[in-house]
């Protein structure tokens, strides 16, 4: 089968992840109407950013990234068959080892919770809330994990549509949860964590995660098996493709800890501030990953099988042209669109956001958020581009070390800002880190 080439794979990406971005609004704008910016919204974030967390060595970096340069190798070297064994091990590892890790966070989620948002401490029914709510939606990880592992899988044999197709169906499940809110508990901001199981308002939202990452599974099970690449179940025998394989994803994975660190110190940060402030990061960060993931992940996603293809050829002109169409493609949109979210920032989050329960006060504190984030935007686009670039060179070592960096840069700056600037000290720095990691890649490339 001839290779896609990079415009044709970017359309298919991003045509879906556009769409899945509309469907993203559409929930966040009945997540913000129902729920605001209290205590139960602050809640439900911190719950859901512990499968995100994890989720993202899956889905959006280290193992993908890992793996789709292996499978390559080993199909052209050996052909299809040791490839699919080796997805075949790989698949089975990361299922045991995920099934192990949300037994354990279940088991310790209250102290888990009380690590990632130390403030909750001082509120025991926000605290509560959160550990109902994450022990709801922890198990959502290995099941959008393996779904990210296929679409890995798919991107290798140049299927971008199916995996570019998953956000939607997620988007539009948690839409379901969201129209159910207003069945749990009363329209009172301030009672929206009670006690109760169940009673919490945004328990409807833990829920429609789970359903979506069941749909998720048969969706793209039933795709791979469409076209014949769904791999078995192999007991991992660690051959020497399956030991530089995961090499790669420890290293890579060393990377995409990194910055989770920075999400962590973040949550850790805003969690301190007060009641709101996860809130207004939350929605200032889903306006600014429109662009991000249209176009960056989108870019970055087609980029990688492109890239390792051309560096296995030995010829590192197309790399340079690749990357360079990459970029200059990009450049069209970033720079305007960051432009346009630091002038009219606020507005933005108003026009969308200011309804229900989420007030004139919470659409001003997030729209000054999503300047201070809209400043790093070029910087963050030049680092989906630039990546799968040293991952493909078989290079994550750089990426891992301009990740540490990046996230000591992040860390120092937060503390020095957030004294003076409250939650927006938190979004410049986490701009500044952003642009300072992509100036590195851009000197290593």
């Amino acid at each position: 089968m001839k290779p896609m080439s990079l415009a044709a794979a970017f359309r298919r990406i991003s045509g879906l992840t556009g769409l899945s971005r509309i469907l993203g609004f559409l929930r966040d704008i009945a997540f913000a109407a129902f729920l605001g910016a209290g205590p139960a919204a602050d809640a439900f974030l911190v719950a859901l950013k512990l499968p995100n967390m994890f989720r993202r060595l899956t889905a959006e970096g280290a193992l993908a990234n890992a793996f789709v340069p292996s499978f390559a190798e080993v199909r052209d070297a050996d052909g299809s068959g040791p490839a699919m064994r080796l997805a075949g091990e790989v698949q089975t590892t990361l299922l045991l080892v995920l099934t192990g890790l949300v037994v354990t966070g279940e088991i310790m989620m209250p102290s888990v919770i009380a690590l990632l948002a130390p403030g909750f401490v001082e509120t025991p029914d926000r605290l509560d809330a959160a550990v109902r709510l994450a022990r709801v939606t922890f198990p959502y990880l290995p099941m959008i994990s393996l779904v990210a592992f296929w679409a890995a899988l798919a991107n290798a044999h140049d299927r971008f549509s199916a995996a570019a197709l998953m956000p939607v169906i997620f988007n539009i499940c948690l839409i379901a949860g969201a129209v159910l809110i207003p069945v749990y508990g009363s329209a009172s901001a301030e009672q929206l964590v009670a006690g109760a199981p169940m009673g919490e308002r945004a328990m409807p939202l833990a829920l429609g995660l789970l359903v979506a990452g069941v749909l998720q599974l048969v969706f793209m099970g039933a795709v791979l098996i469409r076209a014949g690449i769904m791999p078995a179940w192999y007991l991992p025998q660690l051959a020497p493709a399956a030991r530089r394989m995961w090499r790669r994803f420890v290293t890579a994975s060393a990377g995409a800890v990194a910055m989770q660190i920075n999400l962590i110190v973040d949550l850790v940060l805003a969690s301190l501030i007060g009641v709101g402030a996860i809130s207004w990061l939350y929605y200032a960060d889903r306006i600014v990953q429109l662009p991000l993931g249209v176009i960056g992940i989108a870019l970055g996603t087609a980029l990688l099988p492109r890239l390792s293809a051309q560096f296995r050829a030995d010829d590192l002109a197309p790399v340079r042209q690749t990357l360079a169409d990459a970029m200059t493609f990009a450049s069209f949109f970033v720079l305007p669109a960051s432009v346009a979210l630091v002038m009219i920032g606020p507005d933005i989050i108003t026009g969308l956001f200011r309804y229900g329960a989420f007030s004139m006060a919470d659409a001003q504190a997030s729209g000054v958020a999503l300047a201070a984030y809209a400043i790093g935007l070029p910087g963050h686009f030049l680092v989906k581009i630039l990546q799968p670039a040293f991952y493909a060179d078989h290079r994550p070592g750089l990426v891992l070390g301009v990740s540490v960096a990046m996230v000591a840069t992040n860390i120092i700056l937060s503390l020095s800002l957030m004294p003076h600037f409250g939650h927006v000290g938190l979004a410049l720095a986490t701009s500044i880190s952003g642009l300072l990691a992509a100036v590195a890649l851009m000197a290593a490339a």
